[in-house]
């Protein structure tokens, strides 16, 4: 269903959609605690770290999202084991040909890139600071030409070389994290006076936006609460798996009127409210009259003008430190030897012994 149902929805007249005539995606993964049950943690397995085994399964899902209205229109499902780049591989033919894949640092690849590159897909990618990249040809807006290899080897031989464009830049404002470290990005957008460096600096933040797509779904979608202390539910792989896909259909649904609306009032996607509009459709699904054509499109019409109220001002000029505020408990760590514990036999009342 999901295939089915699922598809970019932007049009060039989109408004933050597309950048110089291409759609704007972002490819990333997010992690999902599921219940702690032998069948989902032989399936997905736990993170392992110096303090032990993780308290929860974990399911990986790595997504293909229309960054300008927040559609989520691939997915890959995998463990905790499976890498974000193998997952990433197994969905890259769902990237519309009239896409600009925005990708972190941790997914860039030679042989990735090369994939890519061979399918036709304009590419903007964060690098890590170790990568080792010869200046080939300076150019006028500051970013120059070089070429990435798939070993040190292949690189002092100079064979199978791709050239990409580098655009080496920092920031002067302390207050935002990396000030005064080089950050580098590449691309294969070679044409300087098409897509000027700047601007594919600034273009690169839109990548974030997928970061809001996980947080939309995770905290306001289908929040934690006492009766679901993990993120999923499903005590079962095949029952996971099912509601990853539930999940991002209806967060599709939202989306899809979000973008519907949001046209309607030649606005940008991004500025009507996720959550304001979610709860808009959940007050309105009861009301639905369906006793004919005509007063569905009137129920219709009057969610979207509903959600339409929802348009919020555009964002400020923030900035959202990567901390968190409890990084560690003073308690043990809880093991399988705690889970399940069988009834006790006695009362406290029976176990109590008078020392005095």
């Amino acid at each position: 269903m999901f295939e089915h149902v699922v598809r970019p929805l932007a049009t060039p007249q989109t408004r933050g959609a597309f950048y110089r005539g291409l759609r704007l995606v972002g490819c990333d993964g997010t992690l999902y605690n599921a219940p702690d049950t032998p069948a989902n943690e032989e399936a997905f397995h736990r993170a392992n770290g110096s303090r032990g085994p993780g308290a929860w399964p974990q399911v990986r899902k790595v997504a293909l999202t229309e960054l300008g209205t927040h559609v989520e229109f691939a997915i890959a499902i995998g463990g905790w084991q499976d890498c974000e780049r193998a997952l990433m591989e197994s969905i890259l033919e769902r990237i519309p040909d009239d896409a600009l894949l925005l990708l972190d640092r941790g997914f860039f690849s030679y042989s990735l890139w090369k994939k890519l590159v061979s399918r036709g897909v304009r590419l903007l990618a964060r690098i890590k600071s170790h990568m080792k990249l010869k200046p080939l040809r300076h150019l006028p807006d500051g970013s120059y030409l070089a070429k990435v290899y798939r070993s040190t080897h292949d690189r002092n031989k100079d064979r199978d070389g791709i050239v990409v464009r580098v655009i080496e830049y920092t920031h002067t404002d302390p207050r935002r994290v990396g000030c005064g470290e080089k950050h580098r990005l590449i691309t294969n957008l070679l044409d300087p006076v098409e897509y000027p460096a700047e601007e594919l600096v600034c273009l690169y933040h839109e990548r974030w936006e997928i970061e809001l797509v996980f947080d939309e779904q995770k905290t306001h979608q289908d929040p934690r609460r006492a009766s679901k202390p993990a993120n999923l539910r499903s005590q079962t792989p095949e029952g996971v798996r099912q509601e990853v896909y539930a999940l991002s259909l209806g967060h599709f649904i939202v989306r899809a009127l979000m973008f519907e609306a949001a046209t309607a009032a030649d606005i940008d996607p991004d500025r009507l409210s996720f959550t304001g509009s979610l709860q808009v459709l959940r007050r309105a699904l009861p009301e639905c009259d369906t006793r004919s054509f005509v007063t569905l499109d009137e129920w219709y019409a009057a969610l979207l003008r509903d959600i339409q109220d929802e348009a919020v001002e555009p964002r400020r000029n923030r900035i959202n430190p990567r901390v968190i505020k409890q990084k560690m408990s003073k308690w043990p760590k809880k093991r399988p030897e705690h889970r399940g514990i069988p009834p006790l036999n006695e009362r406290f009342p029976e176990t109590v012994v008078m020392l005095n």
